[in-house]
C-alpha cells in the first residue's frame, strides 16, 4: 500500500509537479490609438508618450481615418534617426480600417520617436521611452547637423517638434496624453 509519505519519498511530488499545467506569462502590451476628429481636421496618437520596459509589445490601433506608425529612421525617406541605433525601424504601411492594428516588440533601451506618414506635418507624432532614456531620440532635434553621412537626412518638421512630450514628462507620468488643441 502506498502512503503519502512513501509517495513523497519516491519523488511523487516531483512527478506531480510535472503533470501540473505550465502557465507562461505573455509579454506586456501597451495600446496606442490612432485618432482623428470626424472631419479629420485634428489627428493624434493617444497616448502621445509612454514609458515601458524592454520586451514590451506596442500595438497601434486605428480608431478613425488612415494612418501609419513609422519610426524616425533614415531608411524611411531619409528622416533623421530618432530611435536607438541598435533598434530595428518599423513602418506599418497604411492602416485604412477602424480596428486595424500594427504591433512592434521593443527590446532595445532608449527613446523611440515615430510619426504618421500622412499626418507628420500636422504634428501626429509619438514618443516611447523603453527602460532608460538614451540614443538619438533623447538628443536635440538637430543633433545630426554637420555630421558625416547625414547631409540628406530630413529634420523633424516644426509642428512635430512642438507636439512631442518631453522625455522628463514621460519618465514622471509614464503615460502622457496629447495637449488640448
Amino acid at each position: 500500500m502506498t502512503t503519502r509519505r512513501r509517495f513523497l519519498a519516491a519523488g511523487g511530488l516531483a512527478l506531480a509537479g510535472l503533470a501540473a499545467r505550465r502557465v507562461v506569462a505573455a509579454a506586456p502590451m501597451v495600446e496606442i490609438h490612432m485618432r482623428a476628429t470626424e472631419r479629420g481636421e485634428e489627428v493624434w496618437f493617444d497616448p502621445i508618450g509612454v514609458r515601458v520596459e524592454p520586451g514590451t509589445t506596442v500595438r497601434w490601433l486605428v480608431d478613425r481615418d488612415v494612418h501609419t506608425t513609422t519610426a524616425y529612421h533614415p531608411s524611411h525617406d531619409h528622416h533623421s534617426l530618432r530611435i536607438p541605433e541598435a533598434a530595428a525601424p518599423w513602418d506599418s504601411g497604411f492602416l485604412t480600417q477602424p480596428g486595424a492594428h500594427f504591433d512592434v516588440t521593443l527590446t532595445v533601451e532608449g527613446v523611440y520617436d515615430y510619426y504618421c506618414l500622412p499626418h507628420e506635418q500636422a504634428g501626429m507624432v509619438g514618443r516611447i521611452v523603453v527602460g532608460r532614456p538614451s540614443g538619438p531620440g533623447a538628443l536635440p532635434f538637430d543633433y545630426f547637423a554637420g555630421r558625416p553621412g547625414t547631409a540628406d537626412w530630413k529634420p523633424v518638421p516644426p509642428a512635430a517638434q512642438q507636439a512631442f512630450p518631453s522625455v522628463d514628462a514621460i519618465l514622471q507620468r509614464r503615460v502622457v496624453r496629447r495637449r488640448p488643441a
